[in-house]
């Protein structure tokens, strides 16, 4: 599997701001298209047709995971033939086949499709208020009251580490403010033989899921809709200023290991499960993943804990709910029916954000065992809001910042440890400039 593949890679790929770069120009429709709305058909037993998904599980295609999944679903659908797709580079090879029209029946909405754009390229799924109900994450992908996406999943930021290590250096409550965070990331340094914490700096897409603590920091679910303008983003009591320095003062501090660019995501997995890694900062997808790790190792999964960013409002934590890939239906599709048919059972009924360790994008179902002590630990679970999405992510783009791209975290590293020349503040004042610059600019 390719280290640019989601979830498989394995790296999730919800992040908060997708770069929008491929736009309806390139579509091999010709522009808009009818808007016919992808119904699931009435009768189940009459529904016909083989459709194409595209996934960029290709682990779960190779170990016949998702031929398990489609032997259940012809259980239901016994007319439908799925036929999968799974593509390395999901991201690269899917924005290069959307110049045509044939990209698949199902497929994961890439985040090079400029949010707008979407109506150009799939079939409405049905009306915001219509979706809203059910699915989790439904507002990502609503373009003028209609929903284009349905989520696979989404996942809880946070922080995994390694509770035996904590335990071993006197830590056993989670940090609540930065300073306790980077107090007990000392306590390892001192009274373990393990690597306190560990950037995932050189492959680079980890430092992404950082971006993921906003709104966890003020407990507000519309903390990233709040960027949308000239905001300076990094000033003082900032929320990304918060986020950032903490980061800073890890590198700084000493606590993450000595050269970032030998970092391995893979070798990672095991570094932690064995105790030799102490915390990573990720979402709450990788959990499952590490102690699948710690079995592999002989070590205890159980030693596999999650905490949430080290701020707690009124008291109480608080950890944001971002979208994993949303599913889409080519607007292009010959078996619109078939493919919603699909998409629903998937998200509904196959268990797979079970088996995942995930948060279900059905709001019915419960949270996943991975946020028990989440749950046990009353903290606040929030869906974030995707309300101003396009216009943030215009800003960005714009400045060429990245909220979603590991270049910046990566300087601030280089930053922290002396590899680049420069101060903290500086650097933030750069960014605040760049930003507020873009934002008078953007869409203009």
């Amino acid at each position: 599997m390719g280290k640019n593949t989601t979830f498989a890679g394995r790296r999730w790929r919800g992040g908060l701001l997708a770069a929008a770069v491929l736009t309806a120009a390139g579509c091999g429709g010709g522009g808009a298209v009818s808007g016919e709305t992808a119904k699931a058909p009435a009768d189940p037993a009459g529904a016909s047709g083989t459709i194409k998904v595209l996934t960029h599980r290709t682990d779960l295609v190779q170990n016949g995971t998702m031929a398990r999944y489609a032997e259940e679903f012809n259980k239901v659908y016994p007319g439908v033939k799925v036929k999968f797709e799974a593509l390395t580079d999901y991201e690269g090879e899917v924005k290069i086949r959307m110049n045509t029209d044939d990209y698949g029946d199902v497929l994961m909405i890439p985040a090079a499709v400029a949010k707008n754009d979407y109506p150009k390229f799939f079939a409405p799924l049905g009306t915001a208020a219509e979706l809203g109900g059910t699915y989790r994450f439904s507002d990502k992908t609503e373009v003028g009251g209609k929903v284009y996406g349905i989520a696979q999943f989404g996942t809880a930021n946070g922080f995994v580490y390694n509770k035996a290590v904590w335990k071993k250096a006197g830590v056993t409550d989670w940090p609540a403010t930065p300073a306790e965070f980077l107090a007990g990331l000392r306590a390892v340094k001192a009274r373990t033989d393990a690597l306190p914490y560990y950037t995932n700096f050189k492959d680079g897409w980890p430092l992404t899921a950082w971006s993921n603590s906003i709104g966890s920091v003020s407990c507000d679910a519309r903390a990233g809709d709040k960027l949308a303008g000239a905001v300076s983003p990094w000033r003082e009591g900032g929320e990304l200023r918060t986020i950032d320095t903490l980061l800073h003062d890890i590198v700084k501090g000493g606590l993450a290991e000595k050269d970032p660019s030998t970092t391995n995501w893979e070798a990672s997995k095991g570094l932690i499960a064995r105790g030799e890694v102490a915390t990573m900062q990720l979402g709450s997808w990788a959990i499952t993943q590490m102690r699948d790790a710690a079995k592999k190792a002989g070590t205890d999964p159980d030693d596999i804990g999650f905490m949430p960013f080290p701020v707690r409002k009124d008291g109480t934590y608080c950890a944001v709910l971002a979208s994993d890939y949303q599913q889409a239906v080519n607007a292009h599709s010959a078996h619109k029916a078939a493919a919603r048919a699909w998409i629903d059972w998937f998200t509904q009924k196959s268990g797979y954000a079970n088996a995942e360790g995930a948060v279900p994008a059905l709001k019915s179902a419960a949270m996943p065992g991975t946020l028990k002590d989440f749950t046990d630990n009353d903290v606040t679970f929030l869906e974030r809001s995707e309300a101003r999405t396009g216009e943030v992510n215009a800003i960005d783009n714009a400045a060429e910042i990245g909220l979603n791209k590991p270049d910046y975290r990566q300087k601030l590293v280089d930053l922290a440890r002396g590899a680049q020349r420069g101060s903290l503040d500086g650097y933030f004042a750069d960014l605040d400039k760049r930003w507020n610059e873009a934002a008078r600019t953007a869409g203009s």
